[in-house]
């Protein structure tokens, strides 16, 4: 995703990624906010997210560290803060080409939901979109992680390898039923 720089507005170290949310909403901002993870703050790790705004609704999410795009680039992004934010300021014009693509779309609310989990602040971002962005949601973080069936399948291989090792530890293999 090319973004040319915008005229920063405001760097800050936050628990909640909401607090940018919030502000880029009431400011009614055009432009975007880089989110930097407690990876990335405390860990020097790479990982960036950048949410880009248009009259302070959400309308793309990128992470440059995994190269992933909407609804994916968020759940890379997000966790338990701090996060460093930076918020900057962009003219519309500079943002048509990246806001015209589909591929890293997300629905207004989807990164308050993902980012802050902060509900309220979802339904205000939902209530300021404009209509013809408020189509179908991308689900909530339960569906997407039901609808992956190898994820499942993971996690009931870790348990079921954890069980196995707990089972030895406790000398009792011989009551596994593999």
């Amino acid at each position: 995703m090319n973004i040319p720089r915008g005229e920063l507005h405001r760097s800050r170290v936050v628990d909640d990624p909401g607090t940018t949310l919030s502000l880029a909403l009431d400011r009614q901002l055009t432009g975007y906010a880089v989110f930097e993870p407690q990876d990335a703050v405390l860990l020097g790790e790479e990982t960036r997210g950048v949410v880009t705004f248009e009259d302070g609704v959400p309308v793309l999410a990128y992470c440059t560290d995994t190269d992933s795009g909407g609804a994916e680039a968020l759940a890379d992004v997000a966790g338990p803060g701090p996060f460093r934010v930076e918020l900057y300021e962009l003219d519309a014009s500079a943002l048509e080409d990246a806001h015209a693509s589909d591929d890293c779309r997300v629905s207004p609310g989807l990164p308050a939901e993902r980012l802050s989990g902060d509900r309220a602040l979802v339904t205000r971002t939902r209530d300021a979109a404009p209509e013809d962005r408020l189509g179908t949601d991308d689900g909530t973080a339960v569906e997407d992680f039901l609808a992956d069936e190898s994820q499942i399948e993971a996690i009931r291989e870790q348990a079921r390898e954890e069980a196995r090792s707990r089972a030895e530890e406790w000398g009792l293999t011989d009551v596994l039923d593999d």
